[in-house]
C-alpha cells in the first residue's frame, strides 16, 4: 500500500496528490494522510465521485483516508474523453484576484484555482485575462507555470492588448498572446458557455 502524506498542504495539494497517486497503476490501495478536517472532506469527496471506497480513522489530528482502487478505475475509463480543452467554453478572469476583502486572500485563492483547472480533467478552450487579470500572464505571476501548462494541453490564453499596455505589462507577458477587444468579444459571443471569474 502506498502512503500519500499530504500534512500540512493548503487546498487544493491533498486532492491534487491522492489524484496523481491514483492514475498510476500498480497500487490498488493508498492511505492518505492530512492533518485538517478541510483537507479530510475535500479528498474523501473527490475519492466518492471518481468511484472509490473509502474508510477514514483520526489518531491525534491526523486523518488517514484509506483508498481501495477496486475493479474500476474510474479516472481511467473515458479518460481520453475528457482531457483536453472542452469546446465552447471560455474562462473570463478581469482581476488578479478572487472575491472582494482581503488582497493577500484573493492572491491565494486565484492560484489555487488555477492550479486545480490545470489539475482538471476538463479544461477551457480558452482563458480571457482583461483589467489586472493580465498580470497573471505575465513575468513574476505566482501562477505562470500552472498557465504554460494549461497553454501546453491546448488552453488559449488571451490577455488584453490595452490592459498590457496600461500596467507597462507589453513587453513582460510570458504566456498566451496579447489580444484586442474585437477578438475577445468575438471569443464571448461564439462561447457555448462563460465563466466568470
Amino acid at each position: 500500500m502506498k502512503t500519500i502524506d499530504c500534512r500540512g498542504l493548503a487546498c487544493p495539494q491533498p486532492v491534487m496528490e491522492t489524484k496523481k497517486a491514483l492514475e498510476k497503476k500498480g497500487a490498488e490501495e493508498i492511505l492518505v494522510l492530512v492533518d485538517n478536517p478541510s483537507s479530510r472532506e475535500n479528498v474523501r469527496r473527490f475519492v466518492e465521485n471518481q468511484g472509490f471506497r473509502v474508510t477514514m480513522t483520526e489518531e491525534k489530528g491526523i486523518f488517514a483516508l484509506r483508498i481501495k482502487k477496486g475493479e474500476s478505475n474510474a479516472i481511467e475509463k473515458g479518460a481520453e474523453e475528457r482531457t483536453g480543452p472542452a469546446a465552447g467554453l471560455v474562462i473570463f478572469i478581469d482581476s488578479d484576484t478572487i472575491g472582494r476583502g482581503a488582497e493577500e486572500l484573493g492572491k491565494i485563492l486565484m492560484r489555487s484555482f488555477l492550479q486545480t483547472l490545470g489539475a482538471s480533467e476538463v479544461k477551457p478552450q480558452k482563458i480571457i485575462f482583461l483589467n489586472s487579470g493580465v498580470k497573471l500572464a505575465c513575468e513574476g505571476s505566482e501562477v505562470f507555470e500552472d498557465l504554460k501548462e494549461l497553454s501546453g494541453e491546448g488552453v488559449e490564453i488571451l490577455s488584453c492588448g490595452t490592459c498590457l499596455d496600461f500596467f507597462g505589462l507589453k513587453k513582460k507577458l510570458m504566456v498566451g498572446k496579447a489580444s484586442n477587444m474585437y477578438e475577445i468579444l468575438n471569443s464571448l459571443n461564439q462561447a457555448e458557455k462563460v465563466i466568470k471569474i
